[in-house]
């Protein structure tokens, strides 16, 4: 690693607190729109920082933005720090234990990612200061990553209409520039209203509402030869009527997760589904009402950015790991079969080595891509604005995000040097478009000339509001 950018040792000089915030997020693990304590110790530290705090972000309590710097070009650093149900997990411990009877765990990295993030954030805020250069970074927290689309009703809010440019990443298995893809989706409750009756008695007189929700998945099932092969439709019983068998269920409701590579291919399948939960409905004399839960769009490639961010991520080189770090990657990697090892290297088109505990290398931006993919509301601020992301390695290679693995690798001191590894990243990415006026520029014509192609509509109904407080 070379040390030739001054902005890397404003990450360095508060590098413990910013890894103190992370573990501080990691122990009260929060689900989307509940995250009250993540979110008030992010706001702590940006009032610690200096920075300008605005709370309440588009109406939503747990999301913040802070603001340093005047004039200039805007910089927006997004960070996150929703968590999962079912991944409680002793950090530090190479089996799975819970540690908390709700089961909530960061099993995404989350309580990392916000954490480089302000880090970040806070390293560009006081590199402008003492530099006296002209420019604003603005820190927005954030939260319901994880299916709430927190980001796309920010968006929609006109949030990120006067930035520039935004910046990003994710904590994961390897070092690279993200390759911006990912697919656009929507969550729709479907919920079906039919007649109760005594099931043994009468249920001739009974109209049932679970009949319909089953009917509907059988439908979606016959669906699936027939759509884009990229294309994604899962589910899950959000009411399945009650537990008595005995009795006709008369109100049921499924949630419907639909993922599509784009927002055109989004809306043909969206339609087909409604008319198959109106085909249920019919077939069992029942009536479906619907209700869009969230949505986000897929991720707009900016190739200036991935350039800029590429040779930032060349200059610093690859995460350093020790001994010990290699040593607990190893143990986690025993839990591990050969298929989960070799995913992190399919994901960056290289030969598996099965012998390496952690990412040791940055991959090239212009790999093959190999398919395979999430979703993502970052994928809403990149239509909004030029938008551009990492991967850094936090955890051994063949670690799965969504996972208890994840979830015990969040405290280690390898995460913690894979956090602030992307804080400098990040930094200095944003340095660049600062120093360079033409990186902005380009960024924004190359942004403007994907957007006149497909112009962006928000997935979101604009009767549809945010969640708050859920969890």
């Amino acid at each position: 690693m070379r040390n030739d950018n001054p902005i890397w040792s404003y990450v360095d000089a508060k590098g413990e607190e910013f890894c103190g915030l992370a573990d501080r997020v990691f122990d009260t693990p929060e689900l989307a729109y509940g995250e009250k304590e993540s979110c008030a110790a992010h706001t702590q530290m940006l009032r610690d920082q200096g920075f300008r705090v605005t709370q309440n972000i588009a109406g939503i309590p747990t999301a913040v933005m802070g603001e340093a710097g005047s004039g200039g070009p805007v910089i927006a650093i997004l960070g996150e720090y929703d968590a999962l149900p079912g991944l409680s997990q002793e950090p530090g411990l190479a089996e799975p234990k819970q540690i908390a009877d709700h089961g909530f765990g960061h099993g995404c990295g989350h309580n990392l990612l916000g954490s480089a993030a302000l880090s970040a954030a806070t390293a560009v805020k006081d590199w402008l200061e003492a530099e006296g250069i002209e420019g604003r970074v603005r820190y927005f927290g954030c939260p319901a990553e994880e299916g709430g689309a927190a980001k796309t009703y920010m968006v929609r809010d006109g949030q990120f209409d006067d930035v520039d440019i935004a910046i990003t990443w994710h904590p994961g298995s390897f070092n690279a520039v993200d390759d911006m893809r990912s697919l656009a989706n929507t969550r729709i409750d479907f919920t079906f209203h039919g007649k109760a009756a005594h099931a043994a008695g009468a249920p001739e007189l009974g109209r049932s509402a679970l009949d319909s929700v089953e009917l509907m998945n059988i439908g979606i099932n016959y669906m699936r030869e027939h759509m884009p092969d990229a294309a994604r439709v899962h589910y899950a019983y959000i009411d399945a009527g009650g537990i008595a068998p005995n009795v006709v269920q008369s109100k049921a409701t499924v949630r419907q997760l639909i993922r599509s590579p784009d927002l055109v291919g989004l809306q043909s399948l969206i339609k087909r589904v409604r008319d198959i939960a109106d085909g249920a409905a019919l077939m069992s004399g029942t009536k479906v009402t619907s209700q869009v839960f969230s949505a986000v769009s897929n991720l707009v490639r900016n190739e200036p950015l991935c350039l800029a961010m590429q040779a930032e991520f060349d200059a610093l080189g690859p995460v350093e790991f020790d001994a010990e770090d290699a040593a607990f990657a190893n143990e986690i990697r025993k839990t591990f079969s050969r298929e989960d090892i070799a995913d992190t290297f399919k994901r960056l088109a290289m030969k598996p080595d099965y012998d390496l505990p952690l990412f040791d290398r940055v991959a090239p931006l212009d790999r093959v891509f190999m398919g395979g993919t999430g979703s993502t509301d970052v994928g809403d601020v990149s239509w909004a604005v030029p938008t551009v992301q990492a991967r850094v390695a936090t955890c051994a290679v063949g670690t799965a995000l969504h996972s208890w693995q994840q979830t015990a690798q969040g405290k280690a001191p390898a995460a913690h040097k894979g956090m602030l590894h992307a804080a400098k990243v990040m930094a200095a990415t944003a340095r660049a478009a600062i120093v360079d006026k033409a990186l902005i520029a380009e960024a924004k014509k190359a942004h403007a000339e994907t957007m006149a192609e497909s112009p962006y509509c928000c997935p979101i109904p604009p009767e549809t509001m945010p969640p708050r407080g859920t969890a």
